[in-house]
């Protein structure tokens, strides 16, 4: 899953950010409204976290443009005020939900799974490909039952991967989506990642399931 935060405080942004990638997720950062606008409108995320209170472009007239582009993506609202007229006037203009600072992480994380799982109400909460299940809430994996031990990157590329299930999806775009937007996509840190998931998932069972298309990426099938 993957994540934007637009927060001006850096200490705040670093600890979320932190906090949310040891929870598995894949988060990129802005630091001011206008360059949060440029990440919600050219990247794909399944879930914003946007402060109210932003350099340049403020959060609601944020909202309200990325809502005018047509993005549903689910947006958690973070607002320092605590008045009602504040956060009417967020959920009027398109959020999903809000959070007052200051606010505990635990908090936090209750609130993104729950927008998560009303965005997959409509879909499974597990994830298969074969005998391999990956199930989102617990973010644990198993392959025939047994259970497979995934750091968080080694899982956002594999989740990336079933989300794609019998598709090639390039290097570029893996990478772009498993890590933020400052990474170096001519890197082989991608190739690393898919060596040490084939040893995990395919080397001790008899059907392989995850592919290398030379020179053209990568695909998880299962027929």
């Amino acid at each position: 899953m993957k994540i934007l935060l637009v927060e001006d405080e850096k200490k705040v942004a670093s600890f979320i950010k932190r906090g949310l990638e040891e929870e598995y997720y894949t988060v990129d950062v802005a630091f001011d409204g206008k360059s949060g606008r440029e990440l919600a409108l050219s990247q794909e995320y399944d879930l914003i976290i946007l402060d109210i209170m932003l350099p340049f472009i403020n959060g609601i007239t944020l909202l309200k443009t990325i809502r005018e582009n047509k993005i549903s993506t689910p947006v958690l609202l973070l607002t320092a005020r605590q008045s009602v007229e504040s956060k009417v006037e967020g959920l009027d203009s398109g959020a999903d939900d809000y959070l007052t600072k200051p606010f505990a992480f635990e908090e936090l994380l209750a609130r993104i799974r729950a927008l998560l799982r009303r965005k997959e109400s409509e879909k499974s909460l597990s994830l298969r490909a074969a005998d391999l299940v990956m199930d989102l809430q617990t973010h644990s994996v198993t392959r025939n039952g047994l259970a497979i031990s995934l750091t968080p990157k080694e899982y956002a590329v594999l989740e990336f991967l079933l989300r794609n299930k019998n598709k090639v999806i390039s290097r570029t775009r893996l990478s772009e989506h498993v890590y933020d937007y400052h990474f170096d996509t001519d890197t082989n840190v991608i190739d690393v990642y898919i060596n040490k998931l084939r040893n995990k998932i395919d080397k001790d069972f008899d059907r392989q399931i995850l592919f290398t298309i030379r020179g053209v990426g990568y695909s998880i099938k299962d027929n």
